[in-house]
């Protein structure tokens, strides 16, 4: 089976610890190589080029920089100030801000290695004076990290609308309902985790007073998102022009009301962005290469065939479908795991009717806990960083908190109205 061959190919060559990009594109070439196939191997060069040229694309390193700006310009700061006058009080109070932020900023970031980062410097060092393990904080932290990509203006639902063509706003209000069961899931296990071990009790709750002062601050990096997912629903511009919008709405925010950055920092967090965005669309463009290769070579239809005789109701390929992208996402960053994946599994989904674009929130889930799961996972490391803690003291805390995770991936998989309510709600009052 080819696709059997594709998957062995490139899972030796990533493993090997060759760069993503060139473990796809040689795992392309070999195989049409390998395989006498009839395309010239330019045909590999146009579909890498061809991947990355869609104008929707634009908007990922718009929103990376956007991530950037916010994550230095105070946004984050404010932001934890405000969980921490609203939450700060119950057990395991700090946990509880820790989601709580995460949760709020990953609705301006869209980007949860930036939500890690930001929120993740700022926390941290609070709970480990507070108590708090350094294996339990930066557990938390990482996972908590995660919860961006479910919310409106996260970077993997931009990718999966362009490759699935469905409406990016829609999406956008599906994943809120699930990130926000995530979140519950995660502050229950800290309230536990805060009573369980009293290393964080909880104390008395704010006045109205601090309360409101605290919102005020916080007001404007809140509205952000209720800005910018308001103009794409209302058809006042597309991702792509929203993603501009963010960078102009990020800098005022940054610059002139909080004034936490300086035009000096400028240069320095474009460098960043560009970085990141150079090497997410390299991947994007690596990735685009082998889905030609899976598309021309009828891949696709192999595996319906395939899973047709493995599964013959819908809840077996939901099953099998959540099994193979956390094992996929482990091995792989969220984006090309999802670009890898999608023409996969899409038409697997239509031929069990599947909603699309619920399937685009069970695939981003799936693939959210695969992010901080070793050997890849990236919020694991950044939180690692931040808090000098082993993979080791780390992993012994985050089997719980995957637990919850999990549970709420596998209701939103076998309960398609909790993505479908908000939308079409929003619809209705539109």
């Amino acid at each position: 089976m080819l696709a059997l061959v594709i998957f062995s190919v490139f899972f030796i060559l990533a493993l090997a610890g060759i760069p993503l990009m060139f473990a796809l594109l040689a795992t392309t070439a070999g195989i049409v190589m390998a395989y006498g196939m009839q395309y010239p191997l330019e045909s590999v060069f146009l579909s890498f080029i061809g991947g990355v040229e869609p104008f929707i694309l634009i908007a990922v390193p718009l929103f990376v920089f956007t991530g950037e700006l916010l994550a230095q310009g105070g946004v984050g700061k404010r932001i934890v100030e405000f969980a921490n006058v609203l939450f700060g009080w119950l057990p395991g109070g700090l946990g509880v801000v820790t989601v709580m932020s995460c949760l709020l900023f990953g609705g301006v970031s869209g980007s949860a290695i930036a939500d890690t980062a930001a929120i993740g410097s700022l926390v941290i060092p609070a709970m480990l004076a507070r108590g708090y393990s350094r294996g339990f904080s930066a557990a938390l932290v990482a996972v908590a990290g995660t919860l961006a990509l479910l919310m409106p203006l996260s970077i993997p639902f931009l990718v999966y609308a362009f490759v699935s063509g469905v409406s990016m706003r829609t999406l956008s209000m599906a994943g809120l309902v699930p990130a926000v069961l995530s979140g519950l899931a995660l502050i229950a296990v800290c309230m536990w985790h805060g009573w369980s071990t009293g290393v964080d009790k909880g104390g008395k709750p704010a006045s109205l007073r601090e309360i409101w002062k605290a919102g005020v601050n916080a007001g404007p990096a809140l509205l952000m998102p209720v800005f910018i997912v308001g103009g794409i629903w209302s058809g006042y511009f597309t991702p792509t022009e929203a993603a501009a919008v963010a960078v102009v709405y990020g800098l005022l925010v940054s610059m002139f009301l909080y004034k936490d950055l300086k035009y000096r920092d400028i240069p320095g967090l474009l460098l960043k962005a560009f970085m990141t965005s150079a090497t997410v669309m390299l991947v994007i463009g690596a990735t685009g290469a082998l889905a030609w290769l899976i598309t021309a070579e009828q891949v696709a239809q192999q595996m319906a065939n395939w899973v047709s005789s493995v599964a013959h109701v819908k809840w077996v390929f939901l099953l099998m479908l959540n099994v193979a992208l956390v094992l996929l996402g482990i091995f792989i960053e969220p984006l090309p795991a999802l670009l890898m994946a999608a023409p996969l599994f899409l038409p697997l989904a239509m031929a069990f009717k599947i909603d699309l674009v619920h399937m685009g929130v069970i695939m981003t889930a799936n693939l959210a806990i695969a992010l901080y799961t070793p050997p890849v996972g990236g919020t694991l490391f950044v939180a690692a960083r931040l808090a000098k803690a082993s993979i080791g003291e780390i992993t012994r805390h985050l089997w719980i908190m995957m637990a919850a995770t999990f549970s709420v991936v596998i209701l939103i998989t076998y309960v398609p109205e909790l993505t479908a309510w908000l939308p079409r709600l929003i619809a209705a009052w539109g």
